[in-house]
């Protein structure tokens, strides 16, 4: 190994060090990872695979209780690694999951659509769902999403 290889790791390791240091994991799973953005200060969910209406209850249930905890009123929801469709839990998460967010705190959900028609559906059934849409924004990109809960600062 030469010694550029070996500055090049180091600094690769510097970074990776250094990023760690600003989020902090609260729960992952296979399907779903959630996590503190302390440099942006939101939570991040980023969603996986496909998702049934068990795992959405129980990743949603898990972002409430991390949005409480960091005492947060910004998320960044990421759905562009999920596949098919989830309507089954749409009316929960429409009439019961979004209500109690925004009772704990939450001013801004900017949802990152999938790239799956049939997740993208999901997505706006479970919008219809919701009464109160005025605090979520849907996006096509993570860029979109992250500038407009940055503007609201």
């Amino acid at each position: 190994m030469t010694n550029q290889n070996k500055i090049e790791i180091y600094k690769e390791l510097q970074k990776e060090l250094e990023d760690r240091k600003k989020k902090q994991v609260y729960f992952a799973q296979d399907y779903i990872n959630i996590e503190y953005d302390i440099a942006n200060d939101w939570l991040y969910a980023d969603w996986m695979g496909y998702q049934t209406e068990d795992t959405i209850r129980e990743g949603c249930t898990k972002m409430l209780e991390a949005l409480i905890k960091f005492n947060l009123s910004k998320v960044l929801n990421d759905n562009t690694h999920v596949l098919g469709i989830w309507t089954p839990a749409a009316q929960w998460l429409g009439t019961v999951w979004f209500p109690q967010m925004k009772q704990a705190g939450l001013k801004q959900f900017a949802w990152i659509y999938s790239p799956s028609a049939l997740s993208q559906f999901s997505t706006n059934e479970t919008l219809k769902e919701t009464d109160d849409r005025s605090i979520i924004q849907t996006f096509y990109n993570a860029e979109d999403a992250k500038k407009w809960l940055k503007e609201s600062e």
